[in-house]
């Protein structure tokens, strides 16, 4: 009886195993199709989600604000004082990179305050590096305009 179960195992084995090669060369396997629609939704998914963290950082983060409201006015000046191509590039650039740290300075502090409120010494070096790039991108886009413009 265990001979006979283990004989029909072993065939049905092989019967499965040359399927599966029959199979495989003719009809691509279900993980192998891609599922553009499943993309798209995943894209518009994150849409709404960094649509959201903006909004949040601009009604949470006042910080966000100060920054957004001279970018406002920056990057539309930069298309007129311009020189070139790549000033234009610079200018922007530079203004965008203030508020991208800025965003993840406000990421690092949600994410420090959700562990605790507590004293950590931990917590206030990852606070104060955050705290550290805001200072040097607002730095970077002071000393690329002072070039540009120069």
């Amino acid at each position: 009886r265990f001979r006979l179960y283990t004989t029909k195992r072993v065939e049905r084995a092989a019967i499965s195993e040359r399927r599966q090669l029959y199979n495989t060369a003719s009809i691509p396997l279900r993980s192998q199709v891609h599922n553009y629609s499943a993309d798209m939704k995943r894209l518009w998914a994150a849409l709404f989600h960094s649509i959201d963290g903006l909004v949040a950082a601009w009604r949470d983060e006042a910080a966000f604000r100060q920054e957004v409201v001279p970018a406002v006015f920056l990057i539309p000046l930069a298309a007129f004082i311009a020189p070139d191509a790549v000033s234009l590039v610079l200018l922007i650039g530079a203004i965008l990179i203030v508020l991208i740290v800025e965003l993840i300075n406000t990421a690092v502090e949600a994410a420090v305050n959700r562990i605790g409120l507590h004293r950590d010494e931990l917590a206030k070096k990852a606070k104060d590096a955050a705290s550290a790039a805001v200072m040097l991108s607002l730095g970077n886009a002071v000393m690329v305009w002072v070039l540009v413009l120069m």
